[in-house]
């Protein structure tokens, strides 16, 4: 049976994975429109940023599928909550649609 701290600290791990992926993807994008060579900036970014994400969730998976489990949970519910506290505000979904319409 798995205590609460090693599902505490899985949980913490894929807190620390989702800002990580999440981060480095913010970071890619930012960087992309002054890159010289785009594709390979995006597909040197996300094999890396999904190896260290890939690794980690296998060393937390080798405390048991509960670890693996709440590891994951926490790395969605990041996103999320990144999707939400950064997310697109209105009036600039209406910048990039083109401006107003009816």
């Amino acid at each position: 049976m798995i205590e609460l701290p090693g599902l505490a600290l899985s949980s913490a791990y894929g807190i620390g994975l989702a800002v990580f992926y999440f981060g480095g993807l913010w970071l890619t994008l930012q960087h992309l429109p002054d890159s010289e060579q785009p594709a390979l900036l995006t597909l040197g970014s996300f094999l890396g940023r999904s190896a260290v994400c890939i690794l980690g969730f296998y060393l937390i998976s080798g405390s048991g599928l509960q670890s693996l489990a709440f590891g994951l949970a926490a790395f969605v519910l990041t996103k999320l909550a990144l999707t939400y506290s950064l997310g697109i505000s209105s009036q600039q979904e209406g910048e990039l649609d083109g401006g107003d319409q009816p």
